[in-house]
């Protein structure tokens, strides 16, 4: 008897087992990375035409957070290697997301709580990410490099302007090739060391965005507590990391943070993905006067694709929320900012990006502003601010 209770109990655990690994994961983020149901989009031969020229660029995905292979072609997300290709995509800035408060919500989060813990068991993750955000971005990383290794000519990290430069070469030559940028969504990755940013630097770490959901050791976030500033460390994160010419991302941030960055640092920041509040009055977005003043210390802004960013969420209001930006800023200062892969809803994803250059051909933009905002601002912006070598 005592046998057979042995093996029933081996057999219940490996069940649960094997439904973490094979199943737990995917339920998860087929919930959470949603493409509602939608007619196919239709694209006019003109729109095909214009959007096959285009160097698409996108400011901020999270595909290094999900346990798939992005090289392949999936069901699951918004993004993979596949469908980005089919979208036309040349650069993409990949984030690794290291910590996210229960229900993210865009009001008021405490810093006590962390979803990403129970995500990273659930993933089989190494132990040494269950408690360690500083880890988790290591193991983003290695994952990025490990689809650089294993992609050939149809995926490479982007490090510095000489790798963009030969990109671009190669996409005028008719490769495929997409680059991508490491970036982390939130410096708390650092687990407040310094000294850690040096292997997340030879990680290739380019894009650093300060705050996520919560406070953290560097200050204050868009959906915090406090409101506050940047902290000591935060103003040494700052500075050590515009040193290294790595590029400060703002999204998130409180805004009496962005102020002090920008009071702080010469070299341009962005704001990897967002929205104006001009147009969507939502606690996601910061207020126009303020979007006006990272414009004018030279800052690039990445209109998201989810309802918390735009309001309306279908390509029309994607593009109309980018029309705003166009309007408010100058069409040098606005590029896509997806959030694809971050957990959100969207109409499109990847394999669709024509449909904003259909919708904005629509809606009479000229070609010199859709060649800007689908990619040549992003190209331009990471071109002049990487390191050069």
């Amino acid at each position: 008897m005592l046998r057979k209770i042995l093996w029933i109990e081996a057999l219940v655990l490996l069940a649960l087992f094997l439904g973490v690994k094979f199943w737990l994961p995917g339920f998860v983020e087929g919930q959470l990375n949603r493409v509602e149901p939608h007619p196919p989009w239709t694209i006019s031969s003109e729109a095909a035409a214009l959007h096959a020229t285009l160097a698409v660029a996108d400011l901020h995905a999270d595909p290094l957070l999900w346990k798939r292979d992005w090289l392949t072609r999936s069901t699951r997300g918004h993004t993979d290697l596949p469908r980005m290709q089919e979208g036309g995509v040349t650069l993409q800035v990949l984030t690794a997301v290291t910590k996210s408060p229960s229900g993210q919500n865009y009001e008021s989060n405490a810093s006590d709580s962390d979803t990403i813990t129970y995500l990273a068991m659930a993933q089989l993750w190494p132990m040494a990410t269950w408690n360690s955000p500083f880890e988790r971005a290591v193991y983003q990383g290695q994952k990025l490099a490990d689809w650089d290794r294993r992609a050939g000519e149809t995926f490479r990290v982007i490090r510095n302007q000489s790798d963009l430069l030969e990109l671009m070469e190669e996409r005028r030559r008719g490769r495929p090739t997409l680059g991508g940028i490491f970036g982390v969504e939130g410096a708390h990755a650092l687990d407040g060391d310094l000294a850690n940013l040096d292997r997340l630097d030879a990680l290739g770490l380019r894009v650093v965005g300060l705050t996520h959901f919560f406070d953290n050791r560097l200050g204050g976030s868009l959906h915090g507590i406090t409101g506050e500033g940047l902290t000591a460390f935060g103003r040494q994160v700052v500075l050590e990391a515009d040193r290294r010419s790595m590029v400060i991302d703002v999204a998130h941030a409180a805004p009496r943070m962005v102020v002090e960055v920008l009071d702080l640092i010469d070299r341009p920041v962005i704001l990897s993905h967002g929205g104006f509040k001009g147009i969507c009055d939502s606690p996601r977005n910061l207020e126009d006067s303020l979007m006006i003043e990272l414009a004018e210390h030279g800052a690039l802004i990445g209109v998201g694709f989810w309802n918390g960013a735009a309001c309306d969420y279908s390509p029309k209001g994607v593009v109309k929320a980018i029309r705003y930006g166009i309007d408010l800023l100058g069409v040098d200062h606005i590029a896509l900012g997806s959030d694809y892969d971050g957990a959100t809803r969207v109409l499109f994803d990847a394999s669709e990006l024509a449909i904003l250059t259909q919708t904005m051909l629509d809606e009479d933009f000229s070609e010199e502003e859709i060649r800007k905002v689908m990619g040549a601002n992003a190209v331009d912006f990471f071109l002049a601010n990487l390191p050069r070598q």
